[in-house]
C-alpha cells in the first residue's frame, strides 16, 4: 500500500483546498494537519464528508505562527510570540543538561497542547504523529512526544521516522533528478535521529504497535515531480519486497500559498521560500499526484 501524503493541511484556506484538488482528482490518500493554524477547524469542516478516507495526521509544528501555550512557550519564540527556534539550536540543546530542562518543560506542554488541538479529528481513535520540517525528530521533541503519550495512555498507530533507504537513489541513478546537496545532508542528519529514536524506544515503540513504513520525499524535497519519483517508487517496490515491508509513505508539499494576505501571514522565512517563493515546485508536484492518480475524480 502506498500513503501519497500532504504536509500543512489547514496551515491556509485556499492552500488547502489546492492540497484536497489532489484527492479529489488524484492519487493523495493522507494529509497531516497544522494544530496551531486559526484555519484547521474551518479546513476540516470542509472535508467532514469524506475526511474517514484520509489517513489524517498530526504535524507537530514548532516553526510557523504561534505556540498553543501562549507565553508558556516563551523560551521557543520571538518578541511578537512566533515560533522562531531553529532546528541547529534545538539539536544543540537537547544535549546541553542545565539548559534542556527549562526547554523541555516547554516543548512537552505544546506537544500536549497540539496533539490534544487535533485529538477529534484523528479517524480511528489513534493518533498518527509527524512534524513540520521533521523537527519532531529532535531529540528534545522527540523525548517529549514519548513521555506524553506515556503520561496519557495515548494510542498511536504511526510516527513517521524520516529515514530514507539511500538504496532506492542508488538504483535510481541516472534516471531522476533534482536532488541537492542540502537535501542530503538533511537525509542524513534525519536518518540519524531516527535510528537514535527508533534504538532509544524500541519497547516502546513495540508496545504500541507503530507501524513500520518504507518512507521517503526527503532527498527530492522540493522536486517530488512524477518521472523522478515514478522511478523511486519502482526501487522501492524492490526494496520493500527484500525487506518484508508491505507500505511505503511518500511525502509531497502540493498546496502553494500565492494568496497575499496567507503570504503575509507566514512567519517563517524557510516556509515563505518553499512554500511562495518556490509555488511552481508545489504546483508540479500536485500535477505529480494527478498524475499518479490517473486524472480520476472522487
Amino acid at each position: 500500500m502506498i500513503e501519497y501524503h500532504a504536509d500543512d493541511y489547514g496551515l491556509f484556506k485556499t492552500q488547502s483546498r489546492h492540497i484536497m484538488h489532489c484527492y479529489h482528482n488524484g492519487a493523495l490518500n493522507g494529509i497531516s494537519i497544522m494544530p496551531n493554524s486559526p484555519y484547521l477547524a474551518e479546513c476540516m469542516d470542509e472535508i467532514k464528508d469524506f475526511r474517514k478516507k484520509l489517513f489524517v495526521t498530526v504535524h507537530l509544528n514548532f516553526v510557523e505562527g504561534r505556540p498553543l501555550t501562549g507565553d508558556k512557550a516563551k523560551r521557543l519564540t520571538d518578541k511578537n510570540g512566533n515560533f522562531n527556534i531553529g532546528f541547529g539550536k534545538l539539536l544543540i540543546l537537547g544535549f546541553v543538561p542545565v539548559i534542556r530542562r527549562f526547554y523541555y518543560k516547554a516543548i512537552r506542554r505544546e506537544v500536549e497542547a497540539q496533539l490534544t488541538a487535533c485529538e477529534q479529528y484523528m479517524n480511528d481513535g489513534r493518533f498518527r504523529i509527524d512534524g513540520h520540517v521533521h523537527y519532531h525528530m529532535l531529540p528534545l521533541i522527540f523525548d517529549a512526544i514519548m513521555d506524553v503519550i506515556k503520561k496519557n495512555n495515548l494510542q498511536v498507530s504511526y510516527i513517521r521516522f524520516p529515514k530514507e533507504d539511500l538504496d532506492i537513489y542508488r538504483r535510481s541513478a541516472g534516471k531522476i533528478s533534482g536532488i541537492k546537496t542540502i537535501n542530503v545532508i538533511k537525509v542524513l542528519v534525519l536518518n540519524a535521529l531516527s535510528r537514535r529514536n527508533e534504538r532509544k524506544y524500541a519497547m516502546e515503540l513495540r508496545s504500541l504497535g507503530v507501524e513500520n513504513k518504507l518512507f521517503m520525499g526527503v532527498m527530492l524535497s522540493g522536486h517530488m515531480f512524477y518521472d523522478s519519483v515514478k522511478e523511486c517508487i519502482n526501487a522501492g517496490a524492490d526494496i520493500m519486497a527484500d525487506r518484508g515491508l508491505s507500505d511505503m509513505e511518500i511525502l509531497f508539499h502540493p498546496g502553494d500559498v500565492t494568496v497575499p494576505e496567507d503570504v503575509e501571514q507566514l512567519t517563517s522565512k524557510d516556509d515563505i521560500s518553499f512554500l511562495f517563493d518556490n509555488s511552481a515546485n508545489r504546483q508540479k508536484e500536485a500535477d505529480a499526484l494527478v498524475k499518479f492518480g490517473g486524472g480520476l475524480k472522487r
